[in-house]
Order: structure tokens, then sequence, then C-alpha cells
């Protein structure tokens, strides 16, 4: 890809990134460290019990860091195909006796109607990602 069109997309997707880390992450990485150092204040609780009690604290945040971890591979991957797509349609143009800059041109439009089809997507992937946090019971 591009490198102008990568960083449209980095830029977004951090930006998207830092926004749920904002908005969700931290919150329930308070909660969780706070549930944590509860269950280390439970002096008649064995070791296991104690490990047990942590574990439980932790699984919100380690669903939640999950769905977005899938939901930004499903995007990346989506992204992926669709740059593929444009190298074949490239290839094809040059191996028809297209010129480099015809080559080139229609593999920069192509890409960077990949780029925009996809930037596109992020606010309902996002809409989707705070729901799905949101419905984390904690």
């Amino acid at each position: 890809m591009a490198e102008a069109h990568q960083v449209r997309v980095q830029k977004a997707v951090e930006g998207m990134v830092q926004n749920l880390e904002k908005e969700h992450i931290r919150k329930m990485q308070g909660r969780m460290f706070r549930c944590s150092a509860d269950c280390c204040e439970r002096s008649s609780d064995s070791m296991a019990q104690v490990h047990q009690c942590i574990e439980v604290c932790h699984t919100p945040l380690a669903k939640a860091q999950g769905l977005v971890t899938h939901e930004l591979e499903q995007f990346q991957d989506r992204l992926t195909r669709c740059t593929m797509h444009c190298n074949d349609k490239a290839k094809d143009l040059f191996d028809s006796g297209a010129k480099e800059p015809a080559v080139r041109s229609l593999m920069e439009k192509c890409v960077g109607s990949c780029v925009d089809d996809h930037l596109s997507l992020l606010p309902s992937m996002t809409r989707k990602l705070k729901e799905s946090l949101q419905s984390i019971p904690q």
C-alpha cells in the first residue's frame, strides 16, 4: 500500500483505538486493579482462592482486549484483500502491455479507493465495539 494511504489508515485506526481506550478500556483496567487488590486483602483465603479471584477480576478486560483485537484483525484482513485485488488488476494491466505509468496510476486509484471504503467503515466499527464493550459484565 502506498505510504500516504498507509499513514491515513494508521492515524484513523490509532485515533479510534485511543478513543476506545480512554472511554472504556481504561475504566475496565481501573476496576480490574481495584478488584485484584481486594482479592489480595482476603487474608482468610488460600493462595489458590486469591489467584482464582484475581483471574475473575481480569476476565472482563481480557474479553474487551480480545474483542478489539478481533475487530482490528478483521478490518486489516479486509483491507489487505482489497489491496491484493488492486495488485492483481495492476499485474493484469501490465501483462496486457500497459506501460508502467498507467499501471501505477491504476494502482494508486485502486488502493486509494480501498482505503476510502475502509475508512468509511470505522464509525460503524467503533459503534459496534463500544456496544460490545459496554455489554461485557463487570
